[in-house]
């Protein structure tokens, strides 16, 4: 294919897409308006299915499916990350030797991280319920547990951070949401539709339909996703090295 020609094709894709952009942008609500016919239609699904976050009913429930999207392409970046960033055959492990910090940093850090990770898991377990839910909760978990690095040393990160177990966890996580979605297949609904539970008491946890489920498999697959992917990275910086030439 020509260069003239490839050009001539992303025009084409360009103008298409900019015609699309601006019929979309053209038949959308004003703003600075009292009411909105979506938000209004999202509040209204939220509370019929006693969701107090109309936020986790959105991502959950009412666009469960693209949820699936966007854990599918986390998933599959941290495979990328992994597959990239294996050890090559050039390259040895170095185990490096452990760096001295400083003694109210490393308080700091002990104390914290408990706190930290119960925060993060509190954010993953009351999703449906206040701000925040298993995109949010999921990444402040797995940053908890890496405040041991810089309050002691990469050993001790090691320790509580088994990467074989999170790998498996990642990989679970998202099955459990596919046969959360399955499920309503099989139990003659949609895909992802949210007839599987009772919708229960509203403004408890065990409220929302299958909600807090899909909002805790996000948790989880986020959490471990962001664990690989950080253990590789710092297995580049920390660990692994070219072999020397001689």
């Amino acid at each position: 294919m020509s260069r003239r020609l490839r050009l001539w094709l992303l025009a084409v894709g360009g103008a298409g897409l900019a015609a699309l952009l601006t019929a979309a942008s053209l038949d959308l609500p004003g703003f600075s308006g009292r009411s909105h016919p979506y938000g209004s239609r999202a509040v209204h699904a939220s509370l019929t299915r006693h969701t107090a976050n109309t936020i986790a009913s959105v991502n959950f429930d009412q666009r469960a499916y693209d949820t699936l999207g966007e854990m599918s392409i986390l998933f599959a970046a941290v495979l990328g990350c992994v597959v990239l960033l294996r050890q090559a055959r050039d390259e040895h492990r170095a185990r490096p030797e452990p760096a001295r910090v400083a003694l109210p940093v490393r308080r700091y850090a002990l104390l914290v991280t408990p706190v930290a990770l119960v925060c993060g898991l509190y954010v993953i377990a009351h999703g449906q319920l206040s701000p925040g839910g298993g995109f949010q909760g999921g990444v402040v978990a797995a940053t908890a547990l890496h405040l041991l690095y810089l309050g002691a040393d990469y050993h001790a990160l090691e320790r509580i951070r088994p990467l074989g177990v999170f790998e498996a966890t990642d990989a679970l996580a998202v099955s459990a949401y596919l046969v959360l979605g399955l499920a309503g297949v099989l139990a003659g609904t949609a895909f992802l539709a949210n007839t599987l539970l009772p919708y229960g008491t509203f403004n408890t946890l065990s409220s929302g339909g299958i909600v807090p489920l899909l909002n805790a498999a996000v948790g989880m697959e986020v959490a471990c996703a962001v664990v690989v992917l950080l253990a590789n990275f710092l297995d580049q910086a920390v660990e692994i090295e070219e072999e020397s030439a001689g």
